[in-house]
């Protein structure tokens, strides 16, 4: 089955704040920024930024299981909030993306299915033509996403997060086995 991304989530473009952030360590809201948004596509909810802010809505605020979309940049992907931020709200430029029909998608499988080439390569095409590449919430509620059922879906997300651990490790290793090679070349110029 295929779905507009409008017909199963809502899009709302992150909050836009009138002045620089004021920083409270005390601060009752937490916000999401670009810079919270880690490699693995996933939200690090460990040194959000807290503000204080009184004349908050309840529909500004993210929960577990929403979407954070980078939505100017060379690097246009989503990341999931895996985890409950507390009171928090995303921050403009990000998209903030809410899945409405939990019944039908899962919100792991759609933030897997934003970051795919054929749907980054689709949001692409519609991203507006200005010295930075903006792609805005229209782009992202005409994206048609293909709904396996949920086992499926669960399948396609689970081996997704095995094939980044696989990637991490893989790497790790390289790492550790470059340091030892040097270091093995090292004490060997040392003997001679």
């Amino acid at each position: 089955m295929k779905m507009k991304i409008k017909k199963m989530a809502t899009v709302q473009m992150g909050y836009s704040f009138r002045s620089r952030l004021e920083v409270s360590e005390g601060g009752g809201v937490a916000v999401i920024q670009m810079k919270d948004l880690l490699d693995d596509n996933t939200v690090g909810c460990d040194d959000l930024v807290r503000i204080n802010m009184e004349a908050m809505k309840d529909h500004h605020l993210a929960q577990r299981g929403d979407l954070v979309f980078r939505s100017r940049g060379s690097l246009t992907t989503a990341a999931v909030l895996l985890e409950d931020p507390g009171k928090a709200v995303v921050a403009a430029p990000l998209l903030r993306i809410w899945v409405t029909k939990p019944d039908k998608v899962l919100p792991e499988y759609l933030n897997w299915y934003i970051n795919q080439r054929d749907a980054q390569a689709f949001l692409h095409s519609r991203a507006g033509v200005m010295s930075q590449k903006m792609i805005g919430k229209e782009a992202l509620d005409v994206l048609e996403v293909f709904i396996p059922d949920f086992s499926s879906q669960k399948n396609i997300v689970e081996m997704e997060s095995l094939s980044a651990r696989e990637h991490f490790l893989l790497h790790a290793l390289a790492e550790k086995r470059d340091r030892y090679i040097s270091e093995l070349l090292t004490q060997c110029a040392k003997r001679e």
